[in-house]
């Protein structure tokens, strides 16, 4: 394979794009910007919306637990102890990433003709699956009265203590260099 100068920019753009996202989702608040991380949101006094979407190496089972944790930590942060879930789903998100690599003699402008159907006449093609996972719920929160009648409850407390832990983010990147003088 002849590398020319656009194909190496385009290899380095994505060495350091799939590089970003070579660790799972960190558990942490939905940033303004972000893709990833939990959000809640307040619908009534004893209900809420809570969601967590992870990254493209972060599972399903990642994405639910951190359902679970959000919604748990919600409700004891609302004074109650016990809640439910009124609604619930996680969704994949699939997205696909193709590289072609065309014919010697292509220099990627122009037209030729090609069928994705059944692969370029000439050159290689390679389609990869990118999944992403996101889980939303709708929960509410229940009294010890309400609790006590209803199968469906969960304690919170109880299911924190019973998920593992989260790992600790991961530390911030060096400092920036100071400015020149």
């Amino acid at each position: 394979m002849a590398w020319n100068r656009k194909s190496v920019f385009i290899a380095m753009g994505l060495v350091l794009a799939l590089g970003a996202c070579a660790e799972p989702a960190v558990y942490a608040p939905r940033e303004p910007g972000s893709s990833t991380g939990y959000t809640d949101e307040q619908l009534a006094p004893n209900r809420y919306r809570v969601t967590f979407t992870g990254n493209s190496v972060t599972s399903r089972e990642t994405v639910e637990d951190y359902l679970l944790r959000r919604s748990a930590e919600v409700t004891l942060k609302a004074g109650y102890r016990f809640f439910e879930f009124d609604t619930r789903d996680t969704k994949a998100h699939t997205s696909y990433f193709s590289t072609f690599e065309g014919p010697p003699w292509w220099r990627g402008y122009g037209w030729y003709w090609h069928s994705w159907a059944f692969g370029p006449p000439w050159g290689t093609q390679d389609v990869q699956p990118i999944t992403r996972y996101q889980a939303y719920a709708e929960i509410v929160m229940l009294t010890p009265e309400e609790a006590k009648n209803d199968p469906h409850a969960i304690d919170a407390q109880g299911l924190l203590d019973h998920l593992a832990s989260p790992p600790p983010p991961p530390p911030p990147g060096p400092p920036p260099p100071p400015p020149p003088h």
